[in-house]
């Protein structure tokens, strides 16, 4: 049972980009849950429907899917549009796109560099200056940049993603800074090692996924419903003033390490 009033997001609609699956697609359940309507974006249009689909009937809200590559400003901007056209405009911009895997930064290719940065940065660039321009600006609303805590001091195999999420948090401040006189808050989301999504399925397996654990103060992974209720709670009216800042969900596991460091004998 939530904790939040079950209309706290009456009449809101949030625009959610990588909310196909994983993290991003539990968030759009919880504000659907809470009262939303949603517009959901990756770049497979099937597994869009699917999705949407499955969260319209669960939570009784409307949900659609739009194709759109984050990297190419125009179809972000079609995808903006679509939700213009269908709900009237939107009021929550989640900024979770992202890509990543694990890769020596001496056997990175210059391509799989920009193009984590290109997705992880450049698209959250991307959504976030569309959505203020077509709308944000004159209604004012919510962004939530979703980060990582990979940048707080180093992590191995993870150049690439750790670069592109310190830059993230970067423009979490800075748009912070120019756009709270519109009434756009900018926060984000930096989730620790969260259980039964992809990321660490492929980046945590087998003793690597215990040795995390053992790292871990809390002595488990968050769930994905942990990182949606922080997700809207950011949203609502309790976190008004909130403003620029990126909070940790990790139970505490980046104050000791992590598991790669540990089997490199970091």
């Amino acid at each position: 049972m939530s904790v939040f009033r079950e209309d706290v997001l009456a009449g809101k609609t949030a625009f959610v980009t990588g909310g196909g699956s994983g993290i991003c697609k539990g968030i759009t359940e919880a504000l659907m849950a809470h009262g939303a309507n949603a517009v959901i974006t990756s770049r497979k249009q099937e597994r869009l429907d699917e999705t949407a689909r499955e969260l319209a009937e669960k939570t009784g809200r409307e949900c659609l899917g739009v194709a759109c590559d984050v990297r190419k400003p125009e179809t972000v901007e079609a995808a903006l549009d679509a939700a213009i056209a269908r709900f009237g405009g939107f009021d929550i911009v989640v900024n979770g796109a992202a890509g990543n895997f694990l890769c020596p930064a001496s056997q990175l290719s210059y391509n799989a560099f920009r193009t984590v940065m290109e997705i992880d940065t450049i698209g959250t660039f991307n959504v976030s200056k569309a959505a203020f321009e077509k709308q944000l600006r004159a209604r004012g609303g919510v962004i939530v940049n979703i980060s990582a805590t990979l940048h707080y001091g180093a992590t191995p195999l993870q150049a690439h993603a750790a670069a592109a999420k310190a830059a993230v948090d970067s423009l979490t401040r800075s748009l912070a800074l120019e756009w709270g006189a519109s009434g756009v808050r900018v926060v984000g989301i930096a989730p620790g090692p969260i259980d039964d999504t992809e990321g660490i399925a492929r980046l945590a397996p087998g003793p690597i996924r215990d040795q995390m654990i053992a790292g871990i103060p809390l002595k488990r992974m968050g769930t994905i419903a942990e990182i949606a209720d922080l997700a809207l709670f950011l949203c609502t009216p309790a976190a008004s003033l909130i403003h620029g800042e990126t909070i940790v969900a990790d139970g505490g596991h980046w104050l000791g390490g992590n598991a790669l460091a540990t089997l490199m004998g970091g």
